[in-house]
């Protein structure tokens, strides 16, 4: 079982910077991982990828540029939100699958999932 553990969600301002993380437990298993985000009344979202390398990200079209998707040896997985806007407010929501390689935009090719942490971008 793989239990994913996320933190640094927050209120910013318009413009600003916030780095979410999700720590990965219950296997020494580097996993394939993701991000990401739902509002209310929307379908999720893909955000970010990694594959399970670190040679491949993948970045929704409206993130690049300001967020940077990294992960740690230890299958700590970081976004780095920079110049965050209004419309960058969600829940955003880690995922990760032992079995998936390649970096995905798919939310149901993983497994497991974090309980989410909440993004509000607001003045």
């Amino acid at each position: 079982q793989v239990q994913l553990i996320e933190s640094g969600g927050g209120l910013v301002q318009p413009g600003g910077s916030l780095r979410v993380s999700c720590a990965a437990s219950g296997s020494f298993r580097r996993y394939a991982m993701g991000w990401f985000r739902q509002t209310p009344g929307q379908e999720r979202e893909f955000v970010a990828a990694i594959s399970w390398s670190g040679d491949t990200t993948l970045y929704l079209d409206s993130v690049k540029g300001r967020f940077t998707l990294s992960r740690d040896n230890a299958n700590t997985l970081y976004l780095q939100m920079n110049s965050l806007k209004p419309e960058d407010t969600a829940v955003y929501y880690c995922a990760a699958d032992p079995s998936l390689v390649a970096a995905s935009r798919t939310d149901y090719e993983y497994e497991y999932w974090g309980q989410g942490t909440q993004v509000t971008v607001s003045s």
